[in-house]
């Protein structure tokens, strides 16, 4: 492919933050001599929302400054340089593209509310080549057999077709820029005192003890694939509680783009062929296609996914009681089982899948509380938070949404299911006998 030569390239690093498989990056090097790549640490980001939950908690922009960190180094690898910057995109972006005469930007495209509105006021403020490229998901758009507009309600409907007629997209890898390349004095990635954070005291006892940033996502792929082999009893262990190791955790890396949903796709068949295909290999991957349904789900119905009566506009008489939630978020509900996960969420950022399903339920089902409130504390403290992912689970277990069953858990034989022997509860709630 001819290079332009006189052209500058930007990568506008937004939920993609990473070297391998990176549709912007990969395009910016390969079109242009010249690439430099910018992240923003938006300050709208750790602002507070409606319902008083700050939009951004210590546990993910620990995670997040880690993912930069790790950045940062990986493109230096390949001589290009990354400006982490504290400001809003459009206050910035326009001085900086006109002193490193930027002419061309690359950026992944997203399609909600916030995203878009920084995206059209850059568009006015800058008369550039802009460059956006669909790169969350594991089958891309111009692939699958469906546009937009018509993707099926039901998830078996969109799995099943996608698995039989679309494949998945080879990675891509980036070439290396000269030494030339490399701009001096960039700015170093700010630490969490300077987002306004206290270092978090995070119990040993965390089922989540990973670093953010890319080199650490792929060491989990090995770790959990290639050396402990733990991918084959994936489908036995997924809806385990207490370990590192019940679950892959890839979510977390996938959430701000450490790690392509094609990597851990592909990885998956490498083991396939070396070690073994079985049920858990196939149920890692179907985990895959249910991330890529919500997102399609969210092009689909666009703020709907915000909104109370979900995509299927349903009226319930939601209450909004303070007093319900204080008590859902803080442990102190009549279940113990809700309890234990609400406070391994607030002491370190984590819940497995099953304990989200279980106290989503809970809050909307039995204490009838507005769905969103729940959603919105979510995005505040889970470190692997997904917009599509979390509106569209919580859609989905509120009767909002894309459940056809319309399903309500009962936590109380969740608890007997899953925590028989108390052992996560006990983690959780009597925490002198761990400290």
């Amino acid at each position: 492919m001819q290079k332009e030569q006189t052209s500058n390239a930007l990568v506008w690093y937004r939920n993609d933050l990473r070297t391998q498989d990176q549709n912007s990056l990969y395009n910016a090097c390969s079109k242009h001599e010249k690439v430099v790549a910018i992240y923003y640490l938006d300050p709208r980001h750790f602002e507070y929302d409606d319902y008083g939950f700050k939009r951004t908690e210590v546990f993910r922009a620990k995670f997040l400054l880690e993912s930069l960190e790790d950045l940062k180094n990986r493109l230096s690898d390949l001589n290009i340089s990354l400006f982490v910057i504290q400001d809003r995109p459009e206050n910035h972006m326009p001085e900086f593209s006109n002193n490193h005469k930027i002419t061309d930007v690359y950026y992944q495209h997203e399609w909600t509310t916030y995203e878009r509105e920084v995206e059209a006021s850059l568009k006015q403020a800058i008369d550039l080549n802009w460059h956006p490229s669909y790169d969350q998901f594991l089958f891309h758009p111009e692939d699958v057999p469906y546009d937009s507009k018509n993707i099926p309600e039901v998830f078996t409907q969109f799995r099943k077709r996608l698995e039989k007629e679309t494949c998945v997209r080879s990675e891509l890898t980036a070439s290396k820029r000269s030494q030339s390349n490399r701009i001096g004095n960039t700015p170093s990635v700010p630490s969490l005192p300077d987002l306004g954070f206290d270092l978090p005291d995070i119990p040993e006892r965390t089922a989540f003890p990973f670093e953010g940033g890319e080199s650490a996502g792929l060491n989990r792929i090995e770790e959990y694939m290639f050396q402990s082999r733990k991918l084959a009893y994936y489908k036995k262990t997924r809806n385990g509680l207490v370990g590192i190791d019940y679950s892959s955790k890839f979510s977390a890396w996938l959430a701000n783009g450490s790690l392509s949903p094609r990597t851990i796709y592909w990885s998956v068949k490498r083991f396939e062929k070396a070690f073994k295909k079985n049920q858990s290999t196939y149920w890692m991957i179907f985990e895959l296609i249910w991330r890529d349904y919500f997102k399609y789900i969210s092009l689909k119905h666009g703020d709907s996914i915000f909104y109370l009566g979900g995509i299927k506009n349903r009226a319930y008489n939601w209450s909004s009681e303070e007093r319900l939630v204080r008590k859902w978020i803080n442990g102190e509900t009549e279940s113990d089982f809700v309890n234990a996960n609400m406070i391994e969420l607030k002491q370190t950022g984590w819940m497995s899948n099953r304990g989200r399903q279980n106290v989503a339920s809970y809050l909307s089902r039995d204490l009838e509380v507005d769905w969103r409130i729940g959603a919105a504390y979510f995005e505040s403290m889970l470190l692997d938070y997904d917009v599509h992912s979390n509106y569209g689970n919580w859609m989905y277990v509120s009767g909002v949404g894309n459940d056809p069953r319309d399903r309500k858990f009962n936590v109380q034989l969740q608890a007997q299911r899953y925590d028989a022997d108390h052992r996560f509860r006990k983690r959780w709630l009597q925490t002198d006998l761990f400290s």
